[in-house]
């Protein structure tokens, strides 16, 4: 008995354990492999945890492509869906060879890159993303992380990772988007702060990039008193107008008082009732430039923030 499990405990004590932690420095590109092809990868903390390939590597993988069978995934930038082709391929993301969904589009998910993946997808059960050196009098803020309806398995996790806030009363995702320059509120998330938040648009209607390489209509929102993310204060930010809600309700500074009549009667009509969980603050490089790292934290379900004021 004692010569059965002497060598098992020694190989128990000697096998080297799985990393728990993936470092992703800032702007960084990992090297990794696409059904056998390599492939340029950027780990980013907006995007789902599918890997969401470009049509260019797909065709040089000989995927399965248009009219063929296969499970299509939508995603939907305001008014615009986005079907993407899946397939599961063996793929090494930096940890290794598994076989996992991915899937791609005419329009890639980002410029620039062979693969845009979220850290949802990855092996270690903690990603940390080092945007910047740590800074003198920094703060961890710790949220709760949610994500979209998924499906797992070989069906593949098509998920985005959130953090989740509490805005008056009602929930609201809190998306991490480095590599966006302006930090935008979709536009039922922009109302909703505007109330609490004494917000008001001004200035002209800016079309602006957000995914896939389409552009939505921002204005510029002023809050009176700010919004407070641990270390963070954010005093302007980005309108989605016409996103996920209408931003009509929020106060326009340009535009003229009009005149009140005391005999007026004001109808207003009741349409579809909107759904809150959907409304969205895309914090983007203008307020993350001031916090040095956001961990994934999957096995805690939380996400961390660490920034200075």
């Amino acid at each position: 008995m004692t010569r059965m499990t002497m060598p098992l405990a020694l190989v128990l004590v000697g096998a080297a354990s799985p990393p728990q932690e993936r470092v992703v420095d800032a702007d960084s590109i990992v090297t990794g492999r696409i059904a056998g092809l390599p492939a340029r990868i950027r780990i980013d903390p907006a995007a789902p945890a599918m890997p969401l390939i470009d049509q260019a590597l797909a065709e040089r993988a000989k995927l399965k492509l248009e009219g063929s069978w296969g499970i299509s995934i939508g995603y939907a930038v305001g008014g615009t869906q986005v079907m993407t082709r899946t397939q599961a391929v063996q793929a090494d993301l930096g940890d290794g060879v598994i076989k996992r969904r991915v899937g791609w589009a005419k329009r890639p998910f980002a410029p620039g890159v062979d693969v845009s993946v979220g850290p949802a997808a990855l092996a270690e059960p903690i990603v940390r993303f080092q945007l910047h050196a740590a800074r003198a009098g920094e703060t961890t803020t710790t949220f709760k992380a949610r994500h979209e309806s998924a499906v797992f398995g070989l069906f593949g996790n098509f998920s985005a990772t959130y953090a989740e806030i509490d805005v008056g009363g009602l929930p609201m995702r809190l998306r991490f988007d480095p590599y966006h320059a302006r930090t935008l509120a979709t536009a039922g998330a922009a109302v909703r702060i505007a109330a609490l938040h004494d917000g008001s648009v001004s200035g002209p209607t800016v079309p602006t990039e957000i995914f896939f390489g389409i552009e939505r209509p921002i204005r510029t929102m002023t809050l009176g008193k700010p919004l407070d993310l641990g270390a963070l204060r954010i005093t302007t930010l980005g309108v989605r107008t016409n996103d996920v809600g209408s931003a009509a309700a929020i106060r326009d500074a340009d535009a003229p008082a009009a005149p009140v009549d005391p005999d007026e009667i004001v109808v207003t009509a009741k349409g579809k009732k909107r759904d809150p969980r959907r409304d969205t603050l895309s914090l983007g490089a203008d307020q993350l430039q001031h916090c040095s790292s956001i961990v994934f934290d999957r096995t805690a379900e939380v996400i961390r923030l660490t920034c200075a004021r």
